[in-house]
């Protein structure tokens, strides 16, 4: 009967105990000493300039368009068209280094904010001890040796700070930040993967078709030297007509040789951004006319879209990291106020643990009030606040760079249609050029200088337009990445707060 006394009241000892810690918590975090926080202003024009059939078109910020497509909501499955391309893309996301530690990152940071988050409420601990000391007969006030026992067990806090200026809270908020700056930087390095990986296949696709010119160009001109030197054995073609083809063939020779070189090259670089070997059912055989689709831009594209960046929202969550930071640096001028407390019971034996009247309890409340310090909380103070205008500059500048970015990428894009019918038709009207020269040559017209200035013009204009494809394939793809596509495979939701 006795003992369930005792256990009972030993439960309501504990129930007291576990109140009053609720009670603790509920009265922590009363103020918050960090700055509002505020959006600085996107230091950029409120929207793009471009031209359109040769006139300037600047539209307001804000005005909306039937056909404009964020960049942000469609996936890179949805842009990438060729089935070889997405299987790349798709291996590189499963095994490249660079993201994976991206994602490990979140996870650490994940980690990082549920301790400092857990400061913030009471850690309650179980302890059980069992003592024991002799004591000699010359040192005990009975003149007989003695041997004393204790046994206890107890339940209780230690060291949990109240919470009342926002201390606690305030570094669980920056965080947090931190969580989501690196959600935000997984993101970009998710983008900028997809659209290297994307670039690199189509410089690979590119350089073969330079690498297949070189080698169709070396073909056709050993064909054309080899009769010329027949005719030279028999004196109808000049000595210098006969070395200005060998030239030409020779060149021709250390196109193919450096292309060939190129395309490994490309192929490496490919390897590596994959993270692991290439099928080879998965590499181009040329330059696609298109590999990705091409939303329509049009003149009025709103300047605020920056602000979705995955890189601009890292810069921000870092901003608000520093602004979480002042109010913990504010409440160091503020007392602090820690509980330690403990509750249980102790006896001589383990018999007299359950026993009325062996219960213990300790309550130990400190508080610190920082009088002198030499300055070093003022400077604490002061530190964070300049990191917070140097933060307030990098997130400006970020958007600054991305507006660039997107600026460059338009600027390109305007001219690169009327580029590339300019290229198409130079091109044709060497060939043709080179047909008729060949042809003149053949007949006895013309010597052979100006047939070869024609060939090598031809050639030329056939490597100037596979590189403008090339360019106006990458501008494509630059567009894409700097608008914020190719997160996923469909439009994503932002990261939720990590649970305590």
């Amino acid at each position: 009967m006795a003992i369930t006394q005792a256990l009972d009241n030993k439960k309501i000892s504990l129930q007291r105990t576990v109140l009053a810690l609720t009670l603790a918590s509920a009265l922590a975090g009363c103020a918050n000493l960090a700055p509002d926080y505020k959006q600085p202003a996107a230091p950029v024009p409120a929207n793009w300039s471009q031209q359109v059939d040769g006139k300037q078109v600047v539209a307001a910020a804000g005005a909306k368009s039937a056909q404009n497509v964020e960049a942000d909501g469609i996936g890179w499955r949805e842009f990438f068209l060729d089935p070889r391309l997405q299987e790349v893309i798709a291996a590189s996301l499963q095994n490249n280094r660079d993201l994976r530690v991206a994602a490990l990152n979140i996870e650490k940071a994940r980690a990082q904010y549920r301790i400092t988050d857990a400061d913030r409420y009471p850690a309650i601990s179980a302890t059980g001890g069992s003592s024991a000391s002799r004591t000699p007969a010359e040192l005990s006030s009975s003149g007989v040796a003695t041997v004393s026992r204790q046994q206890s067990v107890t339940v209780g806090i230690s060291a949990y700070e109240l919470d009342f200026f926002g201390r606690l809270k305030n570094l669980s908020d920056a965080a947090l930040e931190t969580y989501q700056y690196n959600v935000e930087t997984r993101r970009s390095t998710h983008i900028s993967l997809v659209a290297e990986v994307a670039t690199a296949w189509l410089t690979l696709a590119s350089d073969q078709e330079l690498k297949k010119l070189a080698e169709d160009t070396y073909a056709s001109q050993s064909r054309t030297f080899e009769l010329s030197r027949r005719s030279h054995d028999i004196g109808t073609v000049s000595g210098v007509d006969l070395a200005s083809q060998e030239a030409t063939v020779e060149s021709a020779r250390a196109d193919v040789a450096r292309y060939t070189s190129q395309v490994a090259q490309d192929i490496n670089a490919l390897r590596l951004l994959v993270g692991a070997d290439l099928d080879e059912k998965w590499l181009p055989q040329g330059l696609p006319q298109t590999a990705s689709v091409l939303p329509a831009m049009p003149a009025d594209l709103p300047s605020e879209v920056l602000l979705r960046r995955p890189d601009v929202l890292a810069a921000e969550h870092t901003l608000k990291s520093a602004n979480a930071d002042i109010g913990a640096a504010r409440t160091a001028f503020f007392p602090s106020i820690t509980l330690t407390a403990s509750g249980g019971t102790a006896s001589r034996t383990l018999g007299g643990l359950f026993k009325a009247g062996s219960g213990s309890w300790s309550f130990a409340p400190s508080i610190n009030l920082p009088i002198f310090n030499a300055g070093s909380l003022r400077a604490s103070l002061d530190s964070a606040k300049i990191t917070r205008d140097i933060d307030v500059a990098n997130y400006e500048k970020a958007i600054q760079t991305a507006f660039r970015e997107v600026a460059d990428a338009l600027a390109v894009r305007a001219t690169l249609d009327q580029r590339l019918d300019a290229q198409g038709k130079s091109t044709a009207a060497s060939e043709k050029s080179f047909r008729l020269s060949e042809a003149r040559y053949k007949n006895g017209i013309d010597s052979y200088l100006t047939t070869l200035v024609a060939q090598r013009t031809l050639y030329s204009a056939q490597q100037t337009l596979i590189s403008l494809r090339l360019t106006e394939q990458s501008n494509r793809i630059t567009l894409y990445k700097v608008l914020g596509g190719g997160w996923n495979e469909q439009t994503q939701t932002p990261a939720a707060k990590p649970a305590s």
